[in-house]
Parts: structure tokens; sequence; C-alpha cells
């Protein structure tokens, strides 16, 4: 299954938690980021650097229109996930298991600010899905929406092309510079 993030919203006070979105998609297990509807060069150079140090790979697209992506996505045979405060409670419902069920390819649609109401509609998202029902940042949801999606594996894969490598340890910093 293939998982790409479409980040929605983007404020140039926002370069950071939108950095840290790519960072956490990336790092997740996502394939990929679509910063819709905004060109960012900054953003783009730094998931560029991660991936260029971190390896593995990981798919970067910018101002693309969301309305147009998240069609071509479900024209393609993909489902949408919205991931909204307001959705399916990730816990106490069985939205993951019937996300898995589609055995399709996931975009999931996180926000910066209010989304448009259409998010919420079926034509737009599949599913709405909430990482718990109180507000919170969108990291912290796409995180624990990937964990829950790719049933903890995705904190064991190794990526390849890696210049720095960690090695686990109980103190310090161990780096692998290859």
């Amino acid at each position: 299954m293939k998982v790409v993030v479409l980040r929605w919203g983007h404020r140039p006070r926002d370069l950071r938690v939108t950095s840290h979105v790519a960072l956490t998609a990336r790092a997740f297990g996502a394939s990929g980021l679509v910063l819709a509807d905004t060109k960012d060069k900054s953003i783009e150079s730094t998931v560029n650097k991660i991936v260029g140090r971190w390896g593995g790979s990981f798919e970067f697209e910018m101002d693309v229109p969301w309305r147009s992506y998240v069609r071509s996505w479900k024209k393609k045979g993909g489902t949408t996930v919205h991931l909204t405060v307001y959705g399916e409670n990730i816990q106490t419902s069985d939205v993951i298991h019937r996300i898995k069920k589609t055995k399709k390819d996931v975009l999931v649609l996180v926000g910066s600010q209010k989304v448009p109401s259409e998010f919420y509609d079926e034509d737009i998202s599949d599913f709405n899905v909430a990482v718990g029902n109180q507000p919170h940042s969108e990291i912290s949801s796409l995180a624990i929406f990937l964990h829950q999606l790719f049933g903890g594996e995705e904190l064991c894969r190794e990526f390849r092309n890696a210049k720095l490598r960690v090695i686990p340890s109980n103190r310090g910093k161990r780096i692998i510079s290859e």
C-alpha cells in the first residue's frame, strides 16, 4: 500500500510545522508529500536534504491544486483519509481496519487551518479519522495514524542509500556516517 500525505493550508508562519509534517510522513512510512496550492522552496530544500542524508525515497510535489489532486487520486482507484478532530475515533472504532480492507493506496489529507467544509464530504474524503476527539497538532495526528495503519512496522524500516545511520544506544549519540 502506497501512502501519500497532502498538506493543505501551509502559511509562511507554518514553515517549521509543514517541515515536520513532511519529516513525520517520511519517517513513519509515507511515500511522499504534496504541498497543495503552495510553492515553498525552503520546504523542498529541507525534504531533499533529509532524504539525501538519511536515505530512502520520498516524493515531493508542490503548488498542485488540492481538488484536482484528490480527484485524480480517487480516479486512479486510491482512497482518501482526512485527519480531523471531528472524525471517527481511531481507537474506539474499526476505521483503521476498514481502511486496510480497501487494499487501496491511501492519500492522507492534513490541514493547517480551518479546511473547506467539502473536505468532510464523501466525494473528497472516503474516511474522516480522528486521533482522539480533542484539538491537537496535525503532526501528532499524522504520526499516530501512520503508526496504526502500518502496525508499528514503519519504526523498523531500513532507509536505502543513507549517508547517516543512528545506532540505537541507551546513552549518548551514536551515528555511522557512510
